[in-house]
């Protein structure tokens, strides 16, 4: 159900990485070794890439940190001597948690800032208004983000987990371990709407229950009716996608309502470790989330990433699942530009196909079907100094299958062209 193993993880995929790997990642890379294949009159030009993330708004809670993440990437190569002998100049620009400002932003970066490539946007709605315009400019964007599926773009490289990435391992690993009676509660918006739908059909298949689902409009700190409904019903356990800083009302009024995690235990999509450094701890302790990166993973890699993060940023900084991906999708991204030996977008895109490096969380590989990564599963406990307990994971990167085939994809397809056009041809509900 979940996928297999990564087909490259093996000896001859190193053989073919490795050299480069160690080269651009582990040791400083010279400035004249990374200018091969490229013209020695560009090196006094920069590589202009884009960064469009909510500077601002309800989502900024998140996004800030992952344009950190993005920012320290960018620095370690530039420290290395650049890529292809040219240092990376980075244009930051503010989404707002606003979609159409996303697409506007977007629209910018490529055609007045001429950059070769995009990281950003959180919300699938952001995503989704953006993809048009990628699509359109046959450009680039790399997408941190953990999301709900249902999509594939030559366009748009998908660093974050795909639905049995992360929601499909969850449902099973909740059922075995919390209780088969399932409440759903998510932030109104495609994101939660389709993960619950995906949600709904897994529990089926395994046999749990679904016995509530309730949404809140995003930035919506009025949880008193979902909060009302949970204590009515009694669930075994409470999976959460609410995004950005309603889950602060949220937990604060299931504490103070005498829903803990030894009553009713929360499994969350979009609460880690940078998220819970707005939320009280008490009311955090013991409740679970799965992503595929927790800070506390432990890995050479993965100290000297966490070091590094905090040595710019700040001791008190955590680094979180969306931030190694960002960072891991730079990278991704060097590795097929030196591939390329040229920034172009159109032979960038071609070279990303099979990248693969060693990243802070393990090894990633961009799958060459679909442009999302193989990527190992974790699930975390929640522990009272803000980090994760990881209590599983599934050892090996595991196959990205953005389509879960719980439904075919003309269903799957049906199944957002009716929430997009309920919602006034928006992806999100207008009035959040």
């Amino acid at each position: 159900m979940f996928g297999s193993e990564c087909p490259r993880y093996d000896g001859t995929m190193m053989k073919k990485y490795g050299l480069i790997v160690f080269l651009c990642i582990i040791l400083p890379a010279s400035a004249s070794w990374l200018g091969v294949g490229e013209d020695r009159s560009m090196s006094r030009f920069p590589i202009k890439v884009g960064i469009l993330h909510s500077l601002t708004g309800t989502m900024a809670i998140s996004e800030l940190a992952v344009v950190d993440a993005t920012r320290l990437a960018i620095e370690e190569l530039n420290e290395s001597g650049g890529v292809l002998g040219r240092k990376i100049e980075a244009v930051l620009v503010d989404g707002k948690s606003d979609w159409p400002t996303f697409a506007r932003e977007a629209e910018k970066l490529i055609t007045v800032h001429k950059v070769s490539v995009v990281f950003g946007c959180w919300t699938s709605a952001s995503r989704k208004t953006v993809k048009p315009v990628f699509e359109k400019h046959n450009h680039l964007l790399f997408y941190p983000v953990q999301y709900e599926g249902l999509e594939q773009s030559p366009n748009i490289v998908y660093t974050g987990a795909a639905p049995n990435q992360q929601i499909a391992p969850a449902v099973k690993w909740s059922l075995e371990n919390l209780g088969k009676r399932f409440f759903l509660v998510g932030s109104d918006y495609v994101f939660p709407r389709t993960a619950n739908a995906i949600i709904r059909d897994y529990a089926t298949a395994l046999g749990a229950e679904i016995v509530g689902e309730e949404y809140l409009l995003l930035g919506s700190t009025d949880v008193d009716d979902v909060i009302h409904k949970i204590r009515e019903v009694r669930p075994d356990v409470i999976l959460n996608t609410i995004n950005g800083d309603s889950n602060v009302p949220f937990f604060e009024e299931l504490k103070h309502d005498g829903v803990g995690s030894e009553t009713i235990p929360v499994m969350s999509f979009s609460i880690a470790e940078n998220e819970l450094r707005s939320l009280d701890s008490e009311n955090m302790v013991g409740h679970y989330a799965c992503w595929n990166y927790f800070q506390s993973v432990d890995r050479d890699l993965n100290h000297r990433f966490v070091r590094s993060f905090k040595k710019k940023y700040g001791a008190d900084r955590p680094v979180a699942d969306s931030m190694e991906a960002a960072y891991t999708s730079v990278n991704l991204w060097a590795h097929a530009v030196i591939d390329a030996g040229t920034d172009d977008v159109n032979e960038v895109r071609r070279a990303i196909s099979n990248q693969s490096i060693d990243a802070p969380g393990g090894l990633v590989y961009v799958d060459p079907e679909n442009q999302h990564i193989w990527k190992t599963v974790r699930i975390g406990k929640i522990k009272k100094d803000g980090q994760f307990e990881i209590v599983w994971d599934s050892k090996k990167p595991i196959q990205p299958i953005p389509y879960p085939r719980t439904r075919t994809k003309l269903e799957w397809q049906a199944f957002l062209r009716d929430i997009y056009e309920d919602w006034g041809r928006s992806w999100a509900n207008p009035r959040s």
